[in-house]
């Protein structure tokens, strides 16, 4: 009898296994166009469900990150509260040494995260804590925590020696519990900006320093840190310390090995003598340009020094417990930003712009001749962007500017630093015919007569700003010109851009209202004017080839100026 036919038969894969297999490819390609679609999107923004503290900070742009980082540079600067098992105390923040780093915590919510589930959970609302950058000077930490001992720290006391005016006095050792000062710093740096009270750990201490090494430099060293008067140099004038001041300044602790050193802490050394070594510091002057004589000449920089206050406290206290009384006052060298070096390479050498508006009245002139001699001598390095506001600050009475018109709800009103603008759109005239980039500026709500349609600038001192960014290979200098009928600018640098200006027709025209207002010096009558739209095309060639490099076209839309009736 013969034997069955045998054939090979593949296994079919059975269909529910097919399905899941199929539906598992599918989710996972579905998740992978997900991601890179958030990835896309979510390019130049803080990370997806990103916060701070109590702070939701994801998916922002980084202006709107940096307004939210503002709310936390102001929690930064409230009170830490600190507590141990004895007691609780509340400390500045600069007292302990911590700093907020709003910039460096902005680059940290930038970073996209690569843990693809992370991004996933995010876009189901899931959040993350991202940790600030925080700062934390060691050495102001320490001596914070040593002038609270008596709150935080239970019958904690190394040995040592103070002064009462000029007899100096023991600090017998004691052992007790002392805050553990390396935990204490990852508490702080990890949970300073949380809102709530910090709780310090604590550790068994005990002193280093014996009775007898104290009695001994009782009676010893530390009679000769007041036995007379102590000078200090390196300034232009001598600084001569008293004993009553060496008594505020200098203590004695512990040198880890038994022993007993003088010290001066960067906190007596400012509370005692800080006027005196501040009068010694300079600040550094950048270079800059002098334009007398019609061509641009660099003015040489200048160096500043700061107090080296860790080495100046140093110093005092090392030469506190000699005959010889001189110490040095130790410097820190500051470098301007812009060196002679650098302005010589700026190629700073022809005007590249220039631009002239007039028909000013006296109070308006005056605040136009005070800004322009703010923004005389300005330098713009390559790539930086210039703010008006910026550079000026505050323009109020307190920096001499007057009351002159203004544009106030759509009328003419009077206020402190009006006439501003004029000088705005000067200015923003002069960058656009130098070609330099716009990066902000805001036309006035109706239209003046003596400015050109659709290419000029208002201002108001924290809401609006005039900024352009400078977008040659050099520097460019800023020069300003006023008389009481005229302001001019000046722009200084390397020519790179050759500028035409069109300005289109009036269209869709619109009449004034009738605005009625308590007569009095805030009104100011007015026979008003058509409102209309209109629009301005800037055209950028290279100033070598003449090639085209740019166009762009800006709408305006003017409203009309108010019939204004006071009554």
């Amino acid at each position: 009898m013969s034997s069955p036919d045998r054939r090979c038969r593949r296994r079919r894969t059975p269909p529910t296994r097919t399905w899941l297999l199929r539906g598992l490819l599918a989710a996972v390609l579905l998740g992978a166009l997900v991601l890179s679609i958030d990835l896309m999107r979510s390019h130049d923004k803080t990370a997806r469900g990103a916060q701070i503290a109590e702070f939701a900070v994801g998916g922002l742009s980084p202006e709107q990150a940096r307004s939210a980082l503002d709310k936390l540079s102001v929690s930064a600067a409230s009170p830490v509260v600190l507590e141990t098992e004895s007691g609780r105390v509340a400390v500045d923040p600069d007292a302990l040494g911590l700093s907020f780093d709003a910039d460096a915590t902005l680059d940290r919510l930038l970073e996209q995260p690569r843990n693809p589930w992370k991004r996933l959970t995010a876009l189901l609302g899931a959040t993350h804590q991202v940790s600030p950058v925080v700062h934390l000077d060691t050495a102001a930490f320490d001596e914070e925590l040593d002038a609270q001992r008596k709150t935080l720290e239970r019958a904690a006391v190394e040995g040592g020696v103070h002064f009462d005016g000029t007899t100096p006095v023991a600090d017998l050792p004691a052992a007790g519990l002392r805050i553990d000062r390396a935990a204490a710093k990852q508490t702080l740096t990890r949970e300073w900006l949380g809102g709530n009270s910090l709780q310090l750990a604590m550790e068994p201490f005990d002193p280093t320093v014996s009775a007898e090494t104290v009695q001994a430099t009782l009676d010893g060293p530390a009679r000769q840190v007041t036995a007379s008067e102590l000078t200090l140099t390196g300034a232009e004038k001598p600084i001569t310390v008293s004993p009553a001041q060496l008594g505020r300044l200098v203590t004695f602790v512990s040198d880890g090995q038994g022993g007993l050193v003088p010290a001066v802490s960067q906190r007596n050394l400012k509370r005692v003598l800080g006027a005196q070594l501040d009068a010694t510091e300079s600040t550094p002057v950048n270079a800059s340009f002098s334009l007398a004589g019609g061509s641009p000449s660099v003015v040489p920089a200048r160096n500043g020094a700061k107090v080296d206050a860790a080495a100046t406290a140093a110093a005092i206290a090392s030469t506190s417990v000699k005959k010889e009384r001189s110490a040095q006052i130790v410097h820190k060298t500051l470098r301007p930003k812009l060196t002679t070096a650098k302005a010589r390479d700026l190629g700073v050498r022809e005007v590249i712009a220039e631009y002239a508006t007039g028909g000013f009245s006296g109070p308006s002139g005056e605040n136009i001749r005070l800004v322009a001699q703010q923004v005389n001598g300005a330098v713009i390095l390559p790539g930086e962007t210039f703010s008006l506001n910026g550079h000026t600050g505050t323009r109020g009475a307190a920096q001499g500017y007057v009351s002159s018109v203004i544009i106030d709800n759509g009328h003419a009103a009077k206020a402190i630093g009006g006439g501003i603008s004029q000088f705005a759109t000067t200015l923003y005239n002069a960058s656009y015919f130098a070609g330099l980039e716009d990066v902000t500026h805001t036309e006035h709500d109706y239209y003046i007569s003596r400015y050109p349609e659709a290419r000029e600038a208002t201002v108001f001192e924290g809401a609006i700003d005039l900024q352009f960014r400078n977008n040659t290979d050099h520097g460019i200098v800023i020069q300003t010109g006023w008389s009481p009928s005229s302001v001019t600018v000046r722009l200084w640098g390397t020519k790179k851009y050759e500028v035409e200006s069109f300005t289109g027709s009036r269209t869709n025209h619109t009449s004034p209202q009738e605005l009625v207002l308590p007569a009095g010096d805030d009104c100011i009558p007015s026979s008003g004017a058509q409102g209309f739209t209109t629009s301005n095309t800037r055209v950028v060639r290279d100033a070598k080839s003449g090639a085209e490099l740019s166009r762009h076209t800006r709408t305006v839309k003017y409203a009309p100026e108010p019939i204004v009736r006071c009554r």
